[in-house]
């Protein structure tokens, strides 16, 4: 789990760690039933993990990580450095009487800043943050490659379920036509039927080239997106089942696991130890030194230590107000955030149980529509209707059929998302 959890490693720190781990443990519970379910139309969940470890985004969020593990060692040790300083000059003394005197002398001193209590261990505190956050982008990166590989899986899908409905209505017209022309030769029918099949025949043939078009298109766009994703057929389209539990129940579920909302935690409670840590630097640290000094060519040795105390001006009064005022500033963020998830939760909520109910109401519009053509088909093979009428039928069979397809697949693609948000498909981070 890469949700972000705040603290140095102190024991309040892991103590919100095991309260935090056993609140969701609770929560995943209660969907038991819901993860514990397969899921069909989709690719496996190893070979989903294989194809996003190697997507150039997560890769730049794990590089980001090393980043922030090099910037944890730089704060921890801090920029407090020992300094060498040595000189030389030459002294002349003008007696009032008598030649004149000149000695070389020479200085060395060794010197280093002293960082003052409680500034190692905001650093220390900063350093921890920073990786955890960068930790937390790079489940986030994964959960967006998730996210975007589900939407170019969908659109392939959606894509092969139309052309696979224009092939089956230009198999159907096209026993339509040689039963016309059929009838034509015998003298049983006009010519002007025949010319009306063969011009539906032609037109379902158009769009099945169009559709095939497509599907090309979005295959090779999924292929380039994704890398090694293998394009299998994934058998028939699965019915969606009803979505389980409550929106309260499912938006507490999707804001635990939420990598984005974890991440302004993050930077909030980053923020508010930046501005303790520059609170602290308003009392400069000292400067202590030795020294050594050689003088009058050699007849003197002096031996001495020195402290270095910076006069404070205002500059760090500013800075300090500054980093406050980002507190306050990331704060709001994580508010924003927090806002704007549950909107974004709410909104896939509602709209997956609508496609659902959306579905089955054009799964049953083009079942009857289907009924109703096949009821023509009868009809003018007796007789008792006109091949203009049959036309018109398998017309919209055919549209009914392929928006029940299509409201299939974005049923079970919004029921997947919803899933996927909740961390319970793909959890691969």
């Amino acid at each position: 789990q890469c949700v972000f959890l705040a603290g140095a490693g102190d024991r309040d720190g892991a103590a919100m760690k095991i309260g935090h781990f056993l609140l969701l443990t609770a929560t995943a519970a209660s969907f038991g039933a819901v993860a514990a379910e397969p899921t069909p139309n989709l690719p496996p969940t190893e070979v989903v993990a294989r194809v996003l470890r190697v997507n150039p985004t997560v890769q730049a969020a794990a590089g980001q990580v090393r980043v922030e593990e090099a910037n944890r060692s730089r704060l921890e040790a801090g920029p407090y450095e020992w300094n060498l300083r040595f000189g030389a000059h030459q002294r002349r003394v003008n007696p009032a009487s008598g030649a004149d005197e000149r000695y070389n002398e020479w200085n060395a001193a060794l010197e280093r800043p002293l960082r003052l209590p409680g500034k190692s261990v905001a650093d220390a505190e900063l350093g921890a943050l920073g990786v955890a956050i960068a930790e937390t982008g790079q489940g986030d990166a994964l959960h967006e490659a998730s996210r975007a590989l589900l939407k170019y899986w969908f659109i392939w899908l959606k894509e092969n379920a139309a052309t696979a409905q224009w092939n089956e209505q230009f198999v159907l017209l096209e026993r339509q036509a040689k039963a016309v022309q059929r009838r034509q030769q015998l003298g049983d029918a006009a010519r002007l039927e025949a010319v009306q099949a063969e011009g539906a025949l032609a037109q379902a043939e158009a769009q099945l080239a169009q559709a095939r078009a497509r599907q090309n298109t979005a295959g090779e766009d999924l292929r380039r997106r994704f890398p090694g994703l293998p394009l299998n057929e994934s058998g028939p389209i699965a019915e969606p089942p009803a979505i389980a539990g409550s929106e309260s129940e499912w938006l507490e579920v999707i804001l635990q696991n939420s990598h984005e909302l974890g991440m302004a935690r993050g930077e909030t409670q980053r923020a508010q130890v930046a501005a303790g840590r520059a609170g602290n630097d308003r009392m400069p640290d000292p400067t202590l030194g030795v020294q050594m000094s050689r003088e009058r060519s050699g007849e003197e040795h002096i031996f001495g230590a020195y402290v270095a105390i910076p006069l404070p001006g205002g500059a760090r009064q500013a800075v300090a107000s500054a980093a406050l005022a980002e507190a306050d500033v990331a704060h709001r963020r994580e508010a924003a955030a927090t806002q704007k998830i549950t909107a974004e939760a709410a909104a896939l909520y509602h709209s997956a149980n609508a496609a659902r109910a959306s579905w089955n109401a054009s799964r049953s519009a083009a079942e009857r529509l289907s009924r109703a053509a096949d009821m023509t088909a009868r009809a003018y093979q007796l007789g008792e209707g006109t091949l203009n009428d049959l036309l018109a039928a398998r017309r919209l069979a055919n549209e009914a059929q392929l928006a029940a397809r299509l409201g299939q697949l974005e049923a079970l693609e919004l029921r997947y998302r919803l899933l996927l948000d909740a961390h319970m498909i793909w959890d691969v981070d």
